[in-house]
């Protein structure tokens, strides 16, 4: 019996795409065939999913690529929540070059990923090992994750949405007077919330570039 699949990657590094590409050719279980959709941002991406032809078995999406600001999705991790509410059943697999402890461990908790693979443990096997594990119902996560998942002794630092936000356009030059016309928050809500984060990070009357730094570091952003 054929199986065939219809497979999402979302990447803005052609040669990353050709990768998942040679290898969806090499792979070859019985029955298996498949047909590939590609994006290279989150705008092309959300046009696909929100297209006509929005199926997809699985996707392949890199954390890191330009946003789609009109939509608030800013990254990988964005598509993969909208991948959870508009398609439940579709297998999600994040490639990201982050290796600090807390963004692994935040991308867990708040997406559960299928498939979690860190770009320095990409190899052409791994990629093939990956896609066999996903399609058998079983997740993968690459040995660098499963380094991080197993240091259980250190406590993630979590954040919600609105959080990331601020995060994310004081990242990109916004003044914090501006947040609100970019974030459904009032102004006093906006420079609330900057101030926790900062007591978060232990930077309680830090400058608003020492918290940026300080979030880049712990992967928040």
């Amino acid at each position: 019996m054929l199986n065939h699949y219809q497979i999402l990657i979302v990447d803005d590094h052609p040669f990353i795409i050709e990768a998942y590409k040679n290898a969806l050719k090499s792979y070859s279980a019985e029955g298996f065939q498949y047909t590939v959709s590609q994006a290279n941002n989150c705008k092309s991406a959300y046009e696909i999913l929100t297209g006509n032809q929005n199926h997809f078995d699985i996707a392949f999406l890199d954390i890191s690529m330009p946003a789609y600001e009109e939509k608030n999705l800013h990254s990988g991790e964005d598509l993969a929540k909208m991948i959870r509410k508009i398609l439940p059943d579709c297998k999600v697999i994040l490639l990201t070059m982050h290796t600090e402890l807390i963004k692994i461990n935040n991308i867990i908790k708040d997406i559960n990923p299928n498939g979690l693979v860190i770009k320095n443990d990409l190899t052409f096997d791994e990629l093939l090992l990956a896609f066999d594990k996903i399609l058998n119902n079983e997740n993968y996560y690459s040995q660098t994750v499963i380094k991080f998942v197993s240091q259980s002794q250190h406590e993630s630092i979590h954040i919600d949405e609105f959080d990331k936000q601020i995060l994310f356009h004081l990242s990109k030059g916004i003044k914090t007077k501006d947040i609100p016309t970019y974030v459904p928050l009032s102004l006093s809500a906006v420079e609330k919330r900057k101030l926790g984060l900062k007591e978060l990070l232990q930077l309680k009357g830090g400058s608003d570039v020492e918290l940026i730094s300080e979030a880049k570091n712990k992967g928040l952003i």
